[in-house]
């Protein structure tokens, strides 16, 4: 027979009084002090949802209740901890008992203490993608399969899928005709090897980053008494950016608060744009018919942005279906300069336009730190990226990596670089490399071999001839040979093809295949492909197709404008990479149907409304002016220039809440 025995705080010798009235407004203050029970709090962009969420924290102790008992779920460790600092700072007490951090490290915590019961020490690896990566190879290698015989997803990939299936729990075949569809004949091989890395895990006591989440749930799930002893820990959840969560955070979530049913969401639905990495936009909507008791708070008080940027925020997702409806007010006065819908004829003059506006915006003394640039996909920075290097504009890349840069780009063009000059050793081992069983030193001999026998002036009549008599490996055999014939027909004779005309060649004859087997963004990246191929058409010649692309780098890196500040650089960001940041001034180019909103998602409607709520957040990252441009045309490799409609989201705004601007060229 067992007895529960409460311990009560001990009373402060400080005496807390925060004054809640005064320092937040009346929805925060409704949010902040409501009854215990199942809360919503749908906090819309810029309107202080980690105020509100600090605040909770600081009045939950200091109404008695012990550190120990909260536990607060966020997506990084580091808003976590600011939030901690943020309560230390309003209440003397010691807040070191609170359990706050990511679902990944909340769940390393209870796996550390009690994954015995899953079979695993408390002295567990948790693997790096690179390592996780290396332990899938071994065990695909163990499998028996041959790589010779057919392209098997390698294991980052691999990864990925893995991944999917834990997050969003879809059975592998399903999962594979959704997202990867071109892997379905390798069904059967890809399940067994899923079983034996789960298997492998085990018995090397290791645990990748899905794993602390997938197996917490499971030991909560199959052993009561573990689970029985967290509810009685955590009598109060709070969980920030709720529209985030997967299905296995939702669940983990649920089962914690099961009995006291104390927990707290905070999030924004118009905000949830991240489906695409298993994020399940049905947590929030659904959240009270899970909790059919549950209080619901909206905060509408927007502190970043203009009234005029606000009022074309709301317009913009109106059309949504699937959400908690609110209308964000401004805090702010109104401003001069009213939202810009903007209509170019094609890219280049799109570039021209924003690359202008920016400049004169500097004139006018807006840092370029506080000037962005959004986009759907990151090939739409293409011509802007070449317009802002030859004006010498300084840029940076949000996302990392500038387009041309990027490693599939430099595949493709490695090819095209070898054809305009066949002395160039590195873009030939960079080619050579791609193909199966040629690694490092394989592609040296090869050089060599290849350099014999070019003449004095390195010129090629024959690829094929040259390249087929060369001796490669049987593994290497059947790629080298459509190596050889896809160069002759892009250059025959020796003579290039026109860029445009190589690049989609190259893609589909020999690239295809190489990156759906070693990216697990294949469809992005071939979308990348395709709009390199697009753009190059405006280029007759490959030598300055080529030209153009080293002069960006070139450009770069000189000093660019007589700059006022340390690193002062216009942001070029995709809207996913640009979500919970806020800028000056904002342009949100390519807003034509099949760019924003894209192709892909003009299918259904549940995509249709992601989109909109990614139209949504790239609005609200703007506090003073907005600027949405659409070119008339567009350039498509193989099919001449396109007309494209303006966006659908566009129209969806009434004219009066906008300036439409008639471009004009001297």
């Amino acid at each position: 027979m067992s007895r529960e025995y409460t311990l009560q705080r001990a009373p402060s010798a400080t005496a807390i009084n925060i004054d809640y009235a005064s320092e937040l407004n009346a929805q925060q203050l409704a949010a902040v002090t409501a009854s215990p029970g199942p809360l919503l709090v749908i906090a819309g962009a810029g309107s202080g949802k980690t105020r509100t969420l600090t605040y909770r924290v600081a009045y939950l102790l200091e109404n008695g209740i012990d550190p120990r008992n909260i536990l607060l779920l966020t997506f990084t460790n580091k808003a976590a901890r600011q939030m901690l600092d943020r309560v230390a700072n309003l209440l003397p007490v010691d807040a070191s008992g609170l359990w706050g951090g990511t679902f990944h490290s909340i769940g390393n915590r209870m796996l550390r203490r009690h994954g015995s019961a899953l079979g695993y020490s408390s002295g567990f690896t948790i693997m790096d993608r690179e390592d996780q990566k290396d332990l899938i190879n071994t065990v695909v290698a163990a499998a028996g399969i041959n790589p010779k015989e057919i392209r098997f997803p390698k294991g980052d990939v691999l990864a990925e899928i893995f991944s999917f299936v834990i997050n969003t729990e879809t059975p592998i075949d399903a999962l594979l005709a959704e997202k990867f569809p071109y892997f379905l004949p390798l069904l059967e091989q890809i399940k067994d090897v899923h079983a034996r890395y789960e298997r492998k895990k085990k018995s090397t006591n290791s645990m990748d980053f899905d794993d602390l989440l997938e197996k917490t749930l499971r030991m909560l799930k199959e052993h009561e008494e573990i689970a029985a002893f967290y509810r009685r820990q955590f009598q109060f959840i709070l969980v920030d950016e709720y529209q985030d969560t997967n299905k296995i955070q939702a669940d983990f979530i649920d089962t914690l608060a099961s009995e006291h049913r104390n927990v707290m969401v905070v999030g924004d639905d118009a905000q949830s744009i991240y489906s695409w990495r298993g994020a399940n936009f049905k947590n929030i909507l659904a959240f009270p018919q899970r909790y059919p008791d549950a209080q619901v708070f909206k905060i509408e008080m927007n502190y970043r942005s203009v009234p005029d940027i606000l009022r074309v925020a709301n317009a913009a997702i109106a059309a949504n279906v699937q959400q908690f409806r609110k209308q964000l007010s401004a805090t702010r006065p109104t401003n001069s300069v009213k939202p810009a819908v903007v209509g170019l004829n094609d890219g280049s003059e799109q570039a021209q336009f924003v690359a202008q506006r920016i400049l004169e915006l500097r004139d006018e003394g807006v840092d370029l730190n506080e000037i962005a640039v959004l986009y759907r996909a990151h090939y739409h920075a293409i011509e802007l990226q070449l317009e802002l290097s030859r004006r010498g504009i300084p840029y940076v890349i949000t996302s990392g990596v500038r387009f041309f840069e990027q490693a599939h780009v430099k595949d493709v063009t490695a090819f095209v670089r070898f054809i305009a000059n066949p002395r160039d050793e590195v873009a030939f081992k960079r080619m050579v490399k791609l193909l199966p069983g040629i690694g490092g030193k394989s592609a040296d001999n090869l050089w060599r071999a290849w350099e014999s026998k070019l003449g004095e002036h390195g010129e090629v009549t024959s690829w094929s001839e040259r390249l087929l008599a060369m001796a490669v490996s049987a593994k290497s055999k059947k790629s080298w040979e459509q190596l050889a014939h896809t160069l002759d027909e892009i250059a025959p004779g020796g003579q290039p093809n026109p860029p445009s005309e190589m690049i989609t060649s190259i893609v589909e004859a020999v690239y295809d295949d190489y990156a759906k087997a070693n990216f697990i963004n294949y469809e992005l990246r071939r979308e990348d492909l395709n709009q390199l191929a697009a753009f190059s058409r405006q280029f007759k010649d490959v030598h300055e197709f080529l030209s153009q692309l080293a002069l960006i780098s070139n450009i770069d890196a000189e000093p660019a404008l007589d700059q006022t500040a340390d690193n002062e650089a216009v942001n070029l960001s995709s809207v996913h990479q640009a979500k919970g940041l806020e800028y000056h001034t904002v342009f949100v180019i390519w807003l034509t149907d099949g760019m924003f909103p894209s192709t892909r998602s003009l299918d259904t409607r549940d995509a249709i409304e992601e989109e909109r709520r990614l139209f949504y957040v790239a609005i609200t990252r703007a506090r003073d002016e907005l600027y949405l441009t659409y070119p008339h045309m567009r350039l498509n490799a193989g099919y001449g220039d396109m007309f494209q409609r303006p966006s659908r989201f566009l129209k969806e705004i009434p004219t009066q809440l906008v300036e439409d601007w008639q471009v004009r060229r001297r």
